[in-house]
């Protein structure tokens, strides 16, 4: 999704560059596999790429839509682990979309001190600085799939 993040003084810009950074390092590891690779879990352990991309997906949907736009935010049973209607392509191109749906809204709201709906002292500036977090954590978690799962390490 992008390459290494550029500097910049609008503190807004910054955040959304890094989480688009971290989004393209979770996209590379879920690439190129089948559907029942992005299922496999070392000895049923960690969460398979799929789930991972799946979640994300969903993560930036509530913050976003949920926390800061007030709309609906639950989360599905099956996040981490969705059934086989679900393609691994089909997941990539929903966290593509949600991506920009996550920047639209985040661009339109502007204003880092948005309060978000959740919480005390919470708002757009901590929702962000949330959703990288979340995305590193499981960019991270990705590599370790990946390269369990067929040895690809890198980016």
């Amino acid at each position: 999704m992008s390459d290494f993040p550029d500097g910049t003084a609008d503190e807004l810009e910054l955040h959304l560059r890094w989480l688009a950074f971290l989004r393209g390092a979770v996209l590379r590891k879920a690439a190129g596999i089948t559907d029942e690779q992005s299922r496999w879990r070392p000895d049923g352990k960690l969460l398979p790429l799929i789930g991972l991309v799946n979640h994300l997906t969903n993560v930036e949907r509530r913050w976003i839509d949920g926390g800061m736009l007030g709309g609906p935010a639950g989360k599905s049973e099956d996040e981490y682990t969705p059934g086989p209607e679900l393609t691994i392509d089909a997941a990539c191109t929903a966290y593509r979309e949600r991506a920009a749906v996550t920047d639209a809204a985040v661009r339109e709201l502007h204003d880092l001190t948005t309060p978000c709906r959740w919480g005390d002292n919470t708002d757009l500036r901590f929702v962000l600085l949330h959703l990288i977090n979340e995305t590193a954590r499981h960019a991270g978690h990705a590599d370790a799939v990946r390269e369990l799962l067929d040895g690809t390490t890198g980016e």
